[in-house]
C-alpha cells in the first residue's frame, strides 16, 4: 500500500533543496537518505512529471505529490531458503542466484528473498551499511535474472567492494538471448538511463541532462537465423534494468521480457517455448578481494531453462 500526499511550497521553504524540504515535511521516522531514495526511485512528482533530482531547489507555489512507499518491516526473519554458494570466506560470499528470487525486501516482497536466506546462512555476520532491509547487499540483479552476485559479511568488506563498483573495477559479464540479430556484431551502447516519465515501473533511455550515464559493451556470440541471438554484455556501469533497456533501445529486446518488448513471439520463434522471464544470466563476476587483495573470478553456466531455449534455437 502507498499513501499519496500533496504539498505546496510556501515562502519559508522556497529555495531549499528538495530532499531537505521533504525530509523536514515528512517529520520523524524518515531519514534524508531514505527520502533521497524515494525521489530517485520515482515516488515524487511535480505538476504531473517525475522529479528525480534530490538537489533541485524548490520554488514558491510549486505543488509536489509524494507517493509514500509502504515501510519495509524493520525486523527481518531468517528463512531456510536453499542457496547456491559458489565461494565463501570470513569477509564475503558469492551466490549463484536462481531466477525468481528477489534480492531484498520491498513492497510486494517482504519475505522469501535472498536477504532472508542470507540471514539463515550467515546469522549476524552481514554488513549493515545498506540498512536493516538490505544486510550484506552490495549490488543486486533483477528478480527474474539469474546468476552471480557478491555479498559482504562486514562493513569493511562492504566499503571495499562498493569502491570497486564505484570505480567500475568489477568484471561483470552477462549472457542475454535477444530477439533478432544485431546488424553490428559488437559495439558499445552509451546513453543516459532513468525512470520512464510515463511509467515509473520501467526505465528508459533519456535525453542528455536527464537520468544517469549507462555504458554497455556487447558482442554477438551466436545467432539463430534471423530469429534470435546470444549476446555477451559487459557492464561498465550498473543502472537498474540497464541491459534490458539498452538491448531494447538497440531494437533487440531480451526474449521473455514483456516489460521492454521481448514478450511477444517473433519471427522464427513460434515453436520455441520461452520461459516466463527475461533470458538474462550473470555469467561471470570478477574483482579484487577487498581484504586480502587476491584476484577473484567466478563463472556460472547457463541455467537449464536458458540452455533448453538455446538448444531449440540451434535446431
Amino acid at each position: 500500500m502507498s499513501n499519496i500526499q500533496q504539498f505546496v511550497i510556501d515562502e519559508s521553504h522556497a529555495g531549499v533543496r528538495l530532499d531537505v524540504w521533504l525530509t523536514a515535511i515528512m517529520g520523524d521516522g524518515h531519514s534524508r537518505a531514505g527520502v533521497q531514495r524515494w525521489i530517485k526511485e520515482g515516488y515524487v512528482t511535480r505538476a504531473g512529471q517525475l522529479e528525480a533530482n534530490p538537489a533541485r531547489k524548490v520554488r514558491l507555489g510549486e505543488v509536489y505529490d509524494v507517493d509514500v512507499p509502504a515501510a519495509v518491516a524493520s525486523e527481518l526473519v531468517a528463512e531456510d531458503i536453499p542457496l547456491n554458494v559458489v565461494y565463501e570466506d570470513s569477509d564475503l560470499l558469492v551466490i549463484d542466484k536462481p531466477a525468481g528470487l528477489t534480492v531484498h525486501p520491498a513492497p510486494g516482497n517482504y519475505t522469501g528473498t535472498l536477504v532472508q536466506a542470507l540471514l539463515h546462512h550467515c546469522g549476524d555476520s552481514l554488513s549493515g551499511i545498506n540498512g536493516l532491509a538490505r544486510p550484506g547487499i552490495v549490488h543486486r540483479i533483477d528478480k527474474d535474472t539469474s546468476g552471480l552476485l557478491v555479498v559482504a559479511k562486514h562493513d569493511a568488506a562492504h566499503r571495499g567492494l562498493a569502491k570497486l563498483f564505484a570505480r567500475h573495477d568489477i568484471h561483470r559479464k552477462y549472457i542475454a538471448i535477444v530477439r533478432g540479430v544485431p546488424v553490428r556484431k559488437s559495439g558499445t551502447i552509451a546513453t543516459n538511463i532513468g525512470r520512464n516519465p510515463l511509467n515509473r515501473m520501467r526505465h528508459a533511455v533519456l535525453p542528455d541532462g536527464q537520468g544517469k550515464p549507462a555504458v554497455t559493451h556487447y558482442k554477438v556470440v551466436e545467432s539463430y537465423g534471423d530469429a534470435a541471438a546470444m549476446v555477451e554484455c559487459m557492464l561498465e556501469t550498473g543502472r537498474t534494468h540497464q541491459i534490458r533497456v539498452h538491448m531494447a533501445h538497440l531494437g533487440h529486446p531480451l526474449l521473455g521480457d514483456p516489460t521492454y518488448g521481448g514478450g511477444k513471439v517473433g519471427k522464427g520463434l513460434a515453436d520455441i517455448e520461452i520461459p516466463n522471464r527475461q533470458l538474462l544470466h550473470a555469467a561471470e563476476l570478477g574483482f579484487v578481494h577487498p581484504i586480502s587483495g587476491e584476484e577473484m573470478m567466478f563463472e556460472s553456466p547457463l541455467p537449464a531453462e536458458m540452455a533448453a531455449v538455446v538448444e531449440r534455437l540451434r535446431l
